[in-house]
């Protein structure tokens, strides 16, 4: 009765969590919290590689290519869901779920190509440190970074559009706490086969094969941080690659157990958890491996402080 009166046909409503509503206060609490560290850790990262000129390297080009994205990717879904979880109005409107799709894709897509990109870079910068001004020269890694999200968007656009034309038959109530493409999917009335192998096809190579490549490289990197004969320089190393492969690990598996998988095995619960983890707790992981485990953001960013202070005050 409440979804009939309060929300026009138009609109969706987002199940979200309300199948287990005691957690929904303390979910909301946990994500908003989450959610502040995420937006301060990456606006941090992007100011300070922006203002301190001893970070303009092209190691921070890609890493605040990586903080604007997952600023952008949490602000897709989190907002909504911390609206939904405030109260028993869950509805999203369809242009906001379009929208949310499409954006949703989008940045999924490319932070997937742009973690193996930067994976890449550190390869040519730890193994290859005499080649790496002619590698990773400023031309190929703006080229590099434009070509990805283009190319993502372009893409989202295309799978996004497939995904909203699909016949629904006035189905509105989606199970999930975003306007996510399984879940818009299973609202068809109609076969979805084309679209549920179209989706395993771009999944195994948006995912699978940048996943293969990381492995690949990181394999390379583990031999070069063998050879250092420093202990404390090779321990330093180790401990940022084992950071970097959890991050990597939470989000690739995540998405993959999701994206390519047979159509039957697909599951409300099961999405909404896997969901958490690839489009929420890695973008708010990454904010925190880049800002306060990296010393030199954390310098920069204290030195930034102090600047801006001491200028206020005279």
């Amino acid at each position: 009765m409440w979804i009939n009166n309060q929300s026009s046909l138009d609109d969706f409503i987002l199940l979200g969590f309300s199948d287990h509503s005691w957690l929904e206060t303390p979910l909301l609490v946990l994500f908003l919290v989450a959610y502040i560290f995420a937006l301060f850790g990456n606006i941090s990262i992007i100011l300070v590689s922006c203002l301190d000129p001893q970070l303009d390297s092209l190691v921070y080009f890609f890493v605040s290519n990586l903080s604007l994205l997952d600023l952008c990717y949490t602000t897709s879904t989190v907002p909504q869901m911390l609206l939904n979880l405030r109260g028993p109005e869950k509805i999203i409107s369809y242009g906001g779920c379009v929208a949310q799709l499409y954006i949703f894709l989008a940045l999924g897509s490319t932070e997937s190509i742009l973690l193996a990109i930067m994976v890449f870079n550190h390869y040519i910068a730890i193994c290859k440190p005499l080649h790496y001004p002619v590698i990773m020269n400023q031309r190929r890694c703006i080229h590099m970074s434009a070509g990805t999200w283009i190319s993502d968007f372009a893409n989202s656009l295309v799978q996004s559009t497939l995904t909203v034309l699909v016949p629904r038959c006035g189905q509105r109530v989606i199970d999930h706490f975003f306007c996510e493409v399984l879940a818009l999917l299973k609202l068809a009335y109609t076969d979805i086969h084309v679209n549920e192998s179209e989706l395993n096809v771009l999944g195994a190579l948006l995912l699978l094969v940048p996943l293969t490549l990381i492995l690949g490289i990181y394999v390379l990197i583990a031999r070069a941080v063998m050879r250092i004969h420093s202990t404390e320089s090779r321990w330093k190393a180790f401990n940022t690659c084992v950071s970097h492969l959890l991050v990597i690990f939470l989000f690739y598996f995540t998405a993959i157990s999701m994206y390519v998988q047979p159509p039957s095995s697909y599951s409300h619960d099961r999405g909404k958890i896997m969901a958490l983890f690839y489009g929420i707790i890695t973008p708010i992981l990454n904010a925190f491996i880049y800002t306060l485990r990296n010393k030199d953001v954390k310098a920069a960013l204290r030195k930034t402080l102090t600047k801006e202070f001491w200028v206020k005050t005279r």
